[in-house]
Formats: structure tokens, C-alpha cells, sequence
């Protein structure tokens, strides 16, 4: 999309499944499973740029070494840091040690990195500051194996205050109350309980403590932690996390809101946010990577027993329909097909709007990632266009000529590269206007290519608050001195905040918001915003199944085309010579491109769980109220 929006993380856990000895040698490389876990998270860097971080447990260390590592950077290039310090150090030791490179129990006890179980995460931040202290994993130490835990994940909880006075209520004093912390401690906790519980039902069977121990490992039980954890979360998540002595395990929420992939052969276990990542990291077939189910977790025991456990009752399939739209990479073969479906499913508003001037028409995207459904619209405008030319072939009849078969063929879609996205440009100007104008010099054009009577469209992933759009783009194209200019975006109006994920929380940054105050207004109906006001201000004390997304009757007084038409008029710059027209997608159209992942709450304002609808309202309480906070 043209505007900058953060968004969900990116999680990767390796499980070795085999001594490290094995690897040594069909790999002929001590550190295969590192560099692998660089290769997961070098392809998840979409997913994050604002931090990273990556763990590793080593097995079977004798007291006295260190047996958990973690290495955290800030940055957009942190994964880049990351891995430059942990190849110096790890070529340092080899250096050093010659004698010792491929020997497994030696590198396992001098070199970090070298263990069996990985963690590793890739940050958006959408809650809290970005510095080093807010980057996955997590990591809640103690001296005993067990109680250690290390903790990335992809999500974020709706009811943090709740979470966070859980944890009060249980006597513990949280340092902060971001949900990550909430989350590591309400783990944290369950599983001390587990590690006591055990400890005092066998330690009349046992006179060592220290043999004690380890069959406490082997018998803590994660999928009864994660469930007296999770029993009050509220949120889009998936959650991995690793035990001291080896343990591991990945959970994803209920309505399988956040995207989780694993695959499993007799070496390895791998599970992280996109499917395509583990195909290129591992080279295997698409049909061998499946979902982690939803409200399940995938435990993996020190043992290297792997089991999927229902964690939480499932709830309707509603996945985040912007992953398909949007974040995830474009290279993974369901999502690049749905991708092109889009395009192809708003070709017919396209045309009717350039009253099905092919002749006269230049097709073009922006940004880069709009490519794949540019392809989608570009391949349905020349399947109608060849429809239409056989029809005007046809109706010839007797009188068919060369030349007119000619004049009516030599017709083609008209595929042209228009906007180009500049580097950054840096500036030391301070003033505000200067500022501006070079906002509007981020993108550039290709020029020669549109005439004056020439139509010009352009496909987007989405529009979102429209400011790149109003700012930038539409005074570049309007260079171009074209007759029409026509925006698409291939998602349909973004209408509502997005809680579980996505850095979507203020109603007032949405353009379809301001359309729907906007038309409000025009038609002196802005008693229909009061009355949504007071409903929103009545439910703050109401139990969660009583709580309603008010905030759609702001909208019901509009069909989707004049919403359209308002955006249009919000976001045409003073000035502009061309005619603009701002076209979406429409919802049936999305669920009919993306039919197995229905989650459209930013669009419909149909939420999957209570808080996402306690935060709708508070964000137009907050709108209202006129406060510049996030709703959660």
C-alpha cells in the first residue's frame, strides 16, 4: 500500500529432531540449523522492521555452561545485526579453535547458538516503544531448568488492563502492561505452579533432588499451562514459547485470527508465520506444509514427542483477510492465486467507469506490492476485450474486410510502468509547508506514455487514511495531464479499527470515517454521531455478551457509492486538471477471492471476540471526545 502501516510480526521456531552429530555430517556444516533460522527470518523481514531477536537452548549441558542464548537488535536492519554478530563471534571461536569445528559436544559447550531448539521473532511495534527492551523473545530466567521460559509471538490482546489485574490479583507486581509482559507472566506463573505442584507430590519418592528435577521436566505438563493461561485472553495471536530443559510449544488463537505454518519430517520440526518461508528454507512441497489448527497448540516435548493439543474451544474460521490483501508474501501459491483474483473481481467497476475505453486506457499499480492483483485486473481486461472484439468480428458478417478486422485487433491493453517510489529523501528543513511539498516528491512518473485523452488507472493494495494518496501521488499523476485518473484499491473501505494486530486503532485516521462525519454533516444529521456516542458511552460496564459494534450506524445512512464518491472528494488535491474517481472493492467480492479466510472486521465491523467490539466503541468515544489515543 502507498501509506506506511504497521502490522502483524513474524515468529520462527526450529526443533532438531536428531543429534547434533547427525547434521555435522549430512551437512557437512556445524551451524546448518542457524544459518536455516537466518534464512527464516531474512524471508519474514516484511513482517517486521522495527526490531528482532533469536534464542537458542542447547540439551544435555552439564552444570556451569551456559545453555540459553538470545541475541536482540533494534533497527530496520536487525536481523542483518543480529546475524553479523553471531557469525564474528561463532568464526572468532572456530578461529581460535580449529581442532574443534565440527565437534559437536564442544561447540554445544564454547559456542553460542549451537543447541537444538530455536525461537526467533520479527517486530512491528503496534504497542509500547520500540526500543531493545520491548523485542522478542522474551526471556523469564530462574535457576532451575524447568521454570525458564522464553517467549515470541504474533499478537495482540484486546484486554490488557484485564490481563494486567490478573496478574495484581495473583500478588505479582507487573513492571509494565504491555501485553507481551502480561502474556510471559501469566505463563510464567501457571508453569511454577506445575513445577511445584509436581515437586511436592514426588518428593517423598525421591532422594535426590537432583534426580527429582529431571523427572520433573519430563513430566510438566504445557498443554495444562497453556490452558489455565489462556482462559481469559482476548485477542488475534499466536504464541511460541520454549522451556529451560526443552520443551516447546506454538499456540494459536480460537478464531485462527493470526496465520501460523509448520512441517514435520524425521530431522526437524519448523513452524513460523508464512508458508512460503519453510518451502524455500527447506525446499518442500507446498502440500507438506499445513496450519496450526485453531485454538490448538503443537507441543513439542524434550523427547521430541510432537502433539497437537485443543487448547481452546474453536470458534468460526475468521483469519485476517488483509494477510491475503496485503502482508504476507506475495510467493505463496494460495495467496498470489487470491491476490490475482482481486484484481481480476474489480475489473468490471474499471471499465464501467472509463465507459469500457480500452483503446484509451493506461493500466499501472502502485506500490510494488500491488503487482499481483495489477496482473489479476490486466488478464480480465483482455479476456473481456477479446470477448468484445470477437462479438464486433462477428457482427461484420458478409461485410468483413482486412482493414476493419484490423482496426478492430490492433487494439491491446495498454500495460505501462508509471509510478516509481524514490528513495527517502533526507532534509534538514524544519518548516511544516516545505516539509509537505516534499512529501509530495516521493513518488515520481514515467512520462511520454499518457496522452491528454487518455483514461489512467492505478491499483492499490488498499487506502487506508488516504494522505499519501492526497499529498503525493494524485499531484504526480496529475502531470501526466491524463483526461481521467481512476485509483483502485483492491481492498474494500477500511471502516473500523483493527485490534488484533494491525496499527489500525483510531477511527479518525480512516478516510471512509471521514467521508461517513463528512455526508453527516452535509445532511445535518450529525444527531446519528450523538446517538451513536451515548450507546457507545452505556456499554463500558456491560457484560461481553451483551457489548454491540454501535459505530456501524454511522455508516448505515450511506450506500458503499456515496462513501466512495466522499472519499473522492476528500482526497482530490486543490488544483487538479484531471477528473478523479476512487473505486473499492467490494466485500462479496474479497470473500469470494479469499473464501477460506473470512476475518473482515475492518471492513464490516463484524468482530470475532468481545474486545474487538468494546474497542470499536471506545474508539469512537475517543473520536468524539476528541483524544488521539489508541482504543486498546
Amino acid at each position: 500500500m502507498t501509506e506506511s502501516l504497521h502490522h502483524e510480526c513474524g515468529i520462527a521456531m526450529l526443533r532438531l529432531l536428531k543429534p547434533m552429530e547427525y547434521y555435522i555430517e549430512k551437512y557437512q556444516n556445524p551451524f546448518w540449523a542457524l544459518q536455516k533460522m537466518s534464512m527464516l527470518m531474512q524471508k519474514q523481514v516484511n513482517r517486521g522492521q522495527d526490531g528482532a531477536g533469536i534464542a537458542n537452548i542447547k540439551f544435555d549441558l552439564p552444570p556451569g555452561y551456559r545453555y540459553i542464548s538470545r541475541k536482540r537488535a533494534v533497527g530496520n536492519e536487525s536481523v542483518k545485526q543480529i546475524m553479523t554478530h553471531i557469525n564474528t563471534r561463532l568464526q572468532e571461536i572456530i578461529d581460535a579453535n580449529p581442532e574443534y569445528a565440527n565437534d559437536a559436544e564442544w561447540l554445544k559447550k564454547h559456542a553460542p547458538f549451537t543447541g537444538e531448539l530455536f525461537l526467533a521473532h520479527l517486530r512491528y511495534g503496534t504497542y509500547g516503544g520500540n526500543n531493545i527492551e520491548h523485542c522478542h523473545p522474551f526471556l523469564r530466567q530462574n535457576n532451575w531448568k524447568s521454570r525458564n521460559l522464553v517467549l515470541a509471538g504474533n499478537f495482540n490482546m484486546t484486554n490488557v488492563d484485564e490481563q494486567f489485574q490478573a496478574l495484581v490479583d495473583l500478588g505479582q507486581h507487573p513492571k509494565e502492561k504491555a501485553d507481551t509482559i502480561t502474556i510471559l507472566e501469566k505463563i510464567g506463573h501457571f508453569l511454577d505452579e506445575e513445577v511445584d505442584d509436581l515437586y511436592y507430590n514426588m518428593r517423598d519418592q525421591y532422594d535426590s533432588k537432583k534426580e527429582m528435577s529431571k523427572v520433573i521436566e519430563r513430566s510438566v505438563r504445557v498443554d495444562e499451562i497453556l490452558k489455565k493461561s489462556s482462559k481469559r485472553w482476548d485477542g488475534g495471536y499466536v504464541i511460541s514459547g520454549l522451556l529451560g530443559h526443552g520443551d516447546a510449544f506454538i499456540m494459536r488463537d480460537p478464531n485462527g485470527i493470526r496465520p501460523a505454518f509448520y512441517y514435520q519430517d524425521e530431522e526437524i520440526f519448523v513452524a513460523a508465520s508464512e508458508r512460503s518461508v519453510i518451502q524455500t528454507a527447506f525446499n518442500v512441497p507446498f502440500e507438506e506444509i499445513n496450519q496450526v489448527a485453531r485454538g490448538s497448540a503443537i507441543i513439542v516435548k524434550r523427547n521430541g514427542e510432537v502433539s497437537h493439543e485443543q487448547i481452546l474451544e474453536q470458534k468460526d474460521h475468521l483469519s485476517c483477510s488483509f494477510e491475503r490483501i496485503y502482508f504476507s508474501r506475495g510467493n505463496d501459491a494460495e495467496i498470489y492465486k487470491e491476490r490475482k483474483k482481486l484484481g481480476e473481481l474489480v475489473t468490471k467497476q474499471i471499465l464501467d467507469c472509463v465507459n469500457d475505453d480500452i483503446r484509451n486506457t493506461v493500466f499501472t499499480y502502485i506500490p510494488n506490492t500491488a503487482e499481483t492483483c495489477f496482473y489479476g485486473m490486466v488478464k480480465e481486461v483482455e479476456s473481456r476485450l477479446k470477448s468484445k472484439q470477437i462479438k464486433e468480428i462477428s457482427a461484420l458478417g458478409n461485410s468483413a474486410t482486412p482493414e476493419l478486422i484490423t482496426n478492430i485487433i490492433e487494439t491491446t491493453t495498454r500495460i505501462e510502468k508509471i509510478a516509481i517510489k524514490d528513495a527517502k529523501l533526507r532534509t534538514f528543513i524544519t518548516n511544516d509547508n516545505n516539509r509537505d511539498d516534499l512529501v509530495g516528491q516521493v513518488y515520481d512518473i514515467t512520462y511520454g506514455e499518457v496522452k491528454p485523452t487518455d483514461n489512467l488507472v492505478v491499483i492499490d493494495d488498499s487506502i487506508v487514511r488516504g494522505t499519501t494518496l492526497k499529498q503525493s501521488v494524485l499531484k504526480i499523476l496529475d502531470r501526466l495531464n491524463a483526461k481521467h485518473i481512476v485509483v483502485v484499491s483492491s481492498a474494500p473501505q477500511i471502516r473500523y479499527p483493527d485490534c488484533y494486530g494491525i496499527d489500525m486503532a483510531k477511527l479518525g485516521d480512516f478516510v471512509a470515517f471521514k467521508a461517513a462525519i463528512a455526508l453527516l454533516k452535509e445532511r445535518g444529521m450529525t444527531y446519528v454521531l450523538d446517538s451513536v456516542y451515548e450507546k457507545c458511552k452505556k456499554q463500558a460496564n456491560l457484560p461481553d455478551d451483551q457489548i454491540q459494534n454501535f459505530v456501524k450506524e454511522v455508516y448505515e445512512p450511506f450506500d458503499y457509492q456515496e462513501i466512495s464518491d466522499k472519499v473522492t472528494e476528500l482526497l482530490v488535491p486543490n488544483g487538479m486538471k484531471s477528473r478523479v474517481d476512487i473505486i473499492f472493492q467490494s466485500v462479496e467480492a474479497l470473500h469470494e477471492a479469499c473464501p477460506n479466510d473470512k476475518g473482515d472486521w475492518y471492513f464490516t465491523g463484524n468482530y470475532p471476540t468481545p474486545g474487538g467490539m468494546r474497542v470499536v466503541n471506545q474508539a469512537l468515544i475517543n473520536y468524539v471526545e476528541g483524544k488521539n489515543v489508541r482504543a486498546y
